[in-house]
């Protein structure tokens, strides 16, 4: 799998989360509700989910939309922590989700492992 596909995938998966939130479709609410939100507060997050892959997908501003991201999946597990939901398909799956997206950005923009410390293949 090439980087432009895994980052497309997370994208892909982020966009279509955000637009349930957006649409205020009913399993969205009641998801809010079984995690103790407010059903109104999903469209808060869908808002900061779009912006975060909007900023994402552009090029020159990725590195600050996967941080973005990152929180905003953070957030997710510590939801889904705080109902005690199963450990390794609910509270990790959105650090599943993280670590596809870094893997992705790092294949698209290697010299992203410097930062973390890793020598690039080339290095």
């Amino acid at each position: 799998m090439c980087s432009s596909d895994l980052s497309g995938l997370v994208t892909a998966f982020l966009a279509f989360d955000a637009a349930g939130k957006l649409a205020g479709l009913a399993p969205v609410k009641e998801g809010a509700l079984a995690l103790g939100f407010p059903a109104g507060q999903a469209l808060v997050m869908g808002i900061v989910l779009t912006v975060c892959v909007v900023v994402y997908v552009i090029p020159r501003t990725a590195v600050l939309g996967a941080l973005g991201i990152t929180a905003y999946l953070g957030g997710a597990v510590t939801a889904n922590m705080r109902v005690e939901a199963p450990l390794f398909t609910n509270i990790l799956f959105a650090v599943y989700l993280g670590v596809l997206m870094w893997v992705g950005l790092a294949m698209r923009r290697p010299e992203l492992l410097r930062v973390a410390g890793l020598p690039r293949a080339a290095d």
